[in-house]
C-alpha cells in the first residue's frame, strides 16, 4: 500500500534525538499497528493512538505528534505511514454526545480545481446559495439520516488550518454546531489573502454528523434503494451543485471534485491542479501577449533535498532569456520518479498538449531556491539558471495578477 504522507513539505525536519513521552508512546503506538498480526490487535493499537492523539491534539501543545512523525520518517515508512492515518482520522473525525445519544462526526470539503486568466475569488457565501449547495450535498453525495452544516466561506488552501490541532478544532466546532443544530463560532474576519494563481484550488468546508456507527455516504447504503455509486455521486454531484458554483468563481473555469473527507480531498486537489496550472501559465501567456504555443520555451528542473520534491517549469517566450511564468508541480505521497509513467513525462506530456513544442529537462538535482524579497519560488531559465519569474512589460495591466 502506498505511504500515506501529510499535505507538508516531503523534505524532513531539524532531528530530534530526545521525544517527549508522548512521542515515544505515539512512536511506540504506530509500529504496534504496522506489525499487527490480527485485527483484534489492530483494534487495540488504534484505540490507544486515538485516544492519545486525541488527547495530544486537544491540549494546544501538538508538538509531540510532528516529533513522532520525524521519527518514524527516518525509521520505519510504514509505520510512518499508520501514524499519519491515525493523525488524520483523530483531526478530521469524532464522537459528540448530545441529549443522550452519540453521534460520529466527520469533517468534509467539497473541491473545485479552478483556472483563469484574471484572479481566482474566494471570501463569504450568501446564505441562500450556502442553503442551496448544503442540500444539493446531503441529497447527492450523503446517506439517510445524515446532518450537515457548511461553513459560509468559499476557502483557498492559504485560509484553511494548515497544523492537525487546528483541523481538529475547525472538526470540533462544525460538528458540535451540526449535532446540536446551533450557529458554529468561526472567525472568518482574519483569513488570510488568498495567494494569486493561475490555477488552484477553492474549497467548500462541511461537518457532517450521523448517529454513530450509521454510514456517511450513499455508496456505504449497500441494501438501499438510495444507494449510488461513488461515479454517480460524482455525477450528481457535478450536474447539481456546479450551476450552483459558477456564480462563485466568475471569469473561472473549474472542475468538481467529489466530496469526501478532509485531507483525501486536499491531496487530490494537489494532484488535479498540476496539469492545470500548466495549462493556464501557456494560456496566459499565449492571450496576454498575443502568441502561439510554439513559440514558447519551457524548461524543467528537480529540486529537492536527497530526492526529488517537486520540479519547477519556466515559461519563456521566443528568444527571450527572461522567465515570463512559472509553475510548481509538488511530487505526493509515494510518488518518485521510477514511476510509470514517471512524473516528467507527464509534464512534457501536459506542455505537448498545450502546444508547447520546445521542452528541456535539466538533468541534475538542485536545492530549492526563494526570491529573499517575496519568497516566490525560482525558476530554471533556458540558459539553465535560476530566476525570477518577470511579467513581461507588454502583458495588459488588468492581467497582471500572477508572477
Amino acid at each position: 500500500m502506498p505511504v500515506k504522507e501529510p499535505r507538508i513539505s516531503r523534505s524532513v525536519r531539524e532531528r530530534k534525538g530526545h521525544l517527549s513521552a508522548d512521542a515515544e508512546r505515539l512512536v511506540a503506538g504506530a509500529l504496534g499497528l504496522s506489525n499487527s498480526g490480527s485485527r483484534l490487535e489492530d483494534a487495540y493499537w488504534e484505540r490507544h493512538l486515538a485516544q492519545r492523539l486525541e488527547r495530544v491534539l486537544d491540549s494546544g501543545h501538538p508538538q509531540a505528534v510532528y516529533d513522532a512523525l520525524d521519527r518514524l520518517h527516518q525509521t520505519d515508512n510504514e509505520a510512518y505511514g499508520t501514524l499519519i492515518e491515525a493523525v488524520e482520522a483523530a483531526s478530521e473525525s469524532g464522537r459528540v454526545e448530545h441529549d443522550g445519544g452519540s453521534w460520529d462526526v466527520l469533517l468534509m470539503t467539497a473541491p473545485v480545481v479552478a483556472w483563469t486568466r484574471f484572479r481566482i475569488p474566494s471570501g463569504p457565501i450568501e446564505a441562500a446559495d450556502l442553503d442551496v449547495l448544503a442540500r444539493h450535498w446531503q441529497a447527492h453525495v450523503l446517506a439517510e439520516g445524515v446532518r450537515i452544516r457548511v461553513a459560509p466561506f468559499l476557502f483557498s488552501i492559504d485560509q484553511l488550518p494548515r497544523e492537525f490541532h487546528g483541523v481538529r478544532r475547525l472538526t470540533r466546532r462544525l460538528g458540535h454546531a451540526v449535532v446540536a443544530g446551533g450557529t458554529p463560532r468561526l472567525d472568518l474576519r482574519d483569513l488570510p489573502e488568498a495567494a494569486d494563481m493561475l490555477a488552484d484550488a477553492r474549497f467548500l468546508v462541511a461537518a457532517a454528523a450521523v448517529p454513530a456507527g450509521q454510514p456517511f455516504f450513499r455508496w456505504q447504503e449497500i441494501d438501499a434503494a438510495a444507494h449510488a455509486s461513488r461515479v454517480q455521486c460524482l455525477e450528481q454531484w457535478v450536474s447539481q451543485g456546479r450551476p450552483n458554483l459558477e456564480p462563485l468563481l466568475p471569469g473561472c473555469g473549474f472542475e468538481c471534485l467529489l466530496p469526501d473527507a478532509y485531507h483525501i480531498n486536499l491531496r487530490e486537489s494537489d494532484r488535479r491542479v498540476r496539469p492545470y496550472a500548466i495549462r493556464a501559465g501557456v494560456h496566459f501567456l499565449t492571450h496576454a501577449l498575443a502568441v502561439d504555443a510554439d513559440e514558447l520555451r519551457a524548461t524543467i528542473a528537480a529540486f529537492g533535498h536527497e530526492r526529488v520534491d517537486e520540479y519547477r517549469i519556466g515559461l519563456s517566450v521566443g528568444d527571450s532569456e527572461e522567465v515570463a511564468q512559472g509553475v510548481v508541480w509538488p511530487l505526493l505521497g509515494a510518488e518518485s520518479d521510477e514511476d510509470e509513467p514517471s512524473p516528467l513525462d507527464r509534464i512534457r506530456d501536459t506542455l505537448r498538449e498545450c502546444g508547447v513544442t520546445e521542452i528541456r529537462a535539466l538533468g541534475e538535482l538542485s536545492e530549492p531556491e526563494y526570491c529573499e524579497d517575496c519568497g516566490a519560488p525560482l525558476y530554471p531559465n533556458v540558459r539553465g539558471e535560476i530566476a525570477h519569474a518577470e511579467t513581461p512589460e507588454e502583458v495588459e495591466p488588468e492581467s497582471r495578477h500572477f508572477h
